[in-house]
C-alpha cells in the first residue's frame, strides 16, 4: 500500500497556526527517519481539537489529544515502534478479534464451549450528531482543568483516517497484548465505520474512543462488550465485577466514549 508523503517535516511552513510545540522522532531503536507526530508544549484547552482537525485537514494531518498521566510520560518516553508496524489494511477485524477471542475467552470467562459470536451490527438507532462533530465534544471535555483529562496535550499525526493513528505513531501501549498495534487499528477501522468512533486521547497504555452510534439495547451492548473483550481483555479482567454482561450495561450501553488499558 503506497503511503502518502508526510507533511509533518514541512509543518513549519505549511502555514498551519500551531502553539508551541515539537515533533518527535524518538522511537525504541532510535531517531525515526522522519518526524511521527507533533506535540504541543502545553496543556489544551477546548476548542484546540477540533480547530487542529479543521487546520490539519488539509495537509494530512488528524489531531488526538496525548494524555501523559500521572507519571507525566509523554511520546518521546513512550518506546514508540514504527519499525514493527505493519498497514491496518492488511488485517481483517473480525479474523483479529476471532484469534483474540480464541485465545483468551476460555480461560478468563469460563466459555470453553462458547465459539467467537463474530463482529456485532451496527446499531438501530442513528447517529445524534456527526462523528467529528461528538469527537470535537469529548476532547473538550476531557481538556482544561476541570476535564477528564486536564493535562491533556493536543497532537498532529499524518493518517489517512483516525482508526489509523496509533499505528501511524508505532504506539506501543498494548505491546503486552500485541505487539502490532496495526491490528488492533484494523479493529478500529470497523468500529469507526459500524459505530463511528473516533480516536480521541491516546497515553501511555491506554486508549480513549468517542462512539458517534453506540449502542441502545441490551442485546447491542452485549454483541459490543465481547468485541471490547477480545480488544482488550484488561477492561474486564482488572475491573469489577468482572463481568461481561455488567460491563455491557454499565460501559457500553449508550456511551459516548469507550475507553481501554493493557496491563
Amino acid at each position: 500500500m503506497a503511503t502518502l508523503p508526510n507533511p509533518l517535516p514541512t509543518l513549519a511552513t505549511s502555514g498551519i497556526h500551531l502553539p508551541p510545540g515539537a515533533l518527535v522522532d524518538v522511537t525504541i531503536d532510535g531517531p525515526w527517519h522522519e518526524p511521527l507526530l507533533w506535540v504541543a508544549d502545553g496543556p489544551a484547552s477546548p476548542g484546540t481539537w477540533d480547530a487542529l482537525r479543521a487546520a490539519g485537514r488539509a495537509v494530512g494531518l488528524l489531531p488526538v489529544l496525548i494524555d501523559g498521566g500521572r507519571r507525566d510520560q509523554w511520546p518521546d518516553t513512550w518506546d514508540l515502534d514504527p519499525d514493527s508496524t505493519s498497514y491496518p489494511g492488511d488485517h481483517d477485524a473480525e479474523d483479529v478479534l476471532g484469534e483474540y477471542w480464541d485465545d483468551c475467552a476460555p480461560d478468563e470467562l469460563d466459555a470453553d464451549e462458547e465459539e467467537w459470536p463474530g463482529l456485532a451490527p451496527v446499531p438501530a438507532a442513528e447517529e445524534r450528531v456527526s462523528p467529528d462533530d461528538l469527537a470535537a465534544e469529548i476532547a473538550d471535555e476531557c481538556t482544561g482543568p476541570d476535564g477528564w483529562y486536564p493535562g491533556s496535550r493536543a497532537a498532529l499525526v499524518p493518517a489517512r483516517r483516525s482508526a489509523d493513528i496509533p499505528a501511524a505513531i508505532g504506539w506501543s501501549g498494548p505491546v503486552n497484548y500485541e505487539d502490532d498495534v496495526a491490528r488492533l487499528c484494523a479493529v478500529l477501522r470497523s468500529w469507526e465505520d459500524r459505530f463511528g468512533i473516533r480516536v480521541v486521547v491516546l497515553g501511555f497504555d491506554t486508549l480513549t474512543v468517542s462512539v458517534g452510534r453506540p449502542p441502545t439495547t441490551l442485546a447491542e451492548a452485549q454483541a459490543v462488550a465481547a468485541e471490547h473483550f477480545a480488544f482488550c481483555p484488561d477492561n474486564i479482567e482488572q475491573n469489577p465485577p468482572y463481568n461481561l454482561d455488567v460491563y455491557a450495561e454499565k460501559m457500553v450501553l449508550n456511551q459516548e466514549t469507550w475507553s481501554f488499558w493493557w496491563d
